[in-house]
């Protein structure tokens, strides 16, 4: 089953996703994406890893989400992704000749893999297409590469979830065989 939580930055997206993580059995799996290239960023994953409840297993995949997902769903009970966006960012600053095609296919292989693991698959992302068009190639080039991801993971996901000040609101709820 894959579950889709988006919304804003800060937004509430990875507490409600480890909390719908609950509904499944355990062992629980948090997929990180992000990586500690800067002080900053070393804090954010600090402070990500405190607010995880104990006895979640930890698995850092800044490229490869897809094959990580494959191998930590085969014991697991439940899939934390977290997050899409950086994901994409990861991908972009790995080969400049990334664009949508390349994101949409990377998204389909991450749907692919929650589909075929007996783990309940919870995936956060962030939404990135309300603000304003942005002023330079690359940034354009994330938003359009987060927005084709989002597309395809809303398509496959069975539940999604739009986080607005920490409140759910739910898009799509128990969509059958997606």
């Amino acid at each position: 089953m894959l579950i889709l939580v988006t919304g804003g930055s800060r937004s509430g997206k990875s507490g409600f996703a480890l909390e719908t993580a609950g509904r499944f059995e355990a062992p629980r799996v948090f997929l990180a994406t992000a990586e500690p290239h800067d002080e900053e960023m070393r804090l954010r994953i600090e402070a990500h890893r405190k607010a995880r409840p104990a006895g979640w297993s930890l698995v850092e995949e800044p490229l490869m989400v897809a094959q990580a997902l494959r191998a930590a769903g085969r014991t697991a009970g439940s899939v934390v992704v977290d997050c899409v966006t950086i994901w994409i960012s990861n991908l972009l600053l790995a080969d400049p000749g990334f664009g949508e095609t390349e994101a949409a296919a990377r998204a389909q292989a991450l749907a692919d893999a929650a589909g075929e693991t007996p783990a309940g698959v919870i995936v956060v992302t962030n939404e990135v297409g309300s603000g304003i068009v942005p002023d330079n190639e690359l940034a354009r080039r994330f938003r359009d590469c987060a927005g084709r991801a989002n597309q395809v993971l809303a398509r496959s996901a069975s539940e999604v979830h739009f986080m607005v000040s920490g409140i759910a609101m739910t898009i799509r709820k128990g969509r059958e065989g997606a």
